[in-house]
């Protein structure tokens, strides 16, 4: 074999491992692609779902409030009543002390 023979059979074998790693890349970097989209689709999902909880917290939150002001609102009531009669004793004893 002459030295031009073997300078092309050394560049044939290194033109084949570089196509065959450039295979193993380009199938490697596809899966990367889709491990990426799936993990993108992964995350739109989780964040729907974050956002709906969010909304779902939200709503708890103002039934909680309106309950407390509804159970409130009963005490409020008696206590208003409290004071203004508190205040017509008032104004009564300050009716009498002027007569």
């Amino acid at each position: 074999m002459t030295p031009n023979e073997k300078t092309i059979t050394a560049f044939e074998t290194r033109l084949r491992q570089m196509i065959l790693r450039f295979q193993e890349l380009k199938r490697e970097n596809e899966e990367l692609y889709a491990m990426v989209e799936k993990n993108e689709q992964d995350i739109k999902l989780l964040q729907e779902k974050l956002e709906q909880r969010q909304n779902d917290y939200n709503s708890l939150k103002m039934a909680k409030m309106i309950e407390i002001t509804d159970g409130d609102l009963d005490g409020a009531k008696e206590r208003l009543s409290k004071l203004i009669r508190d205040v017509n004793k008032c104004i009564a004893i300050l009716s009498d002390e002027e007569q």
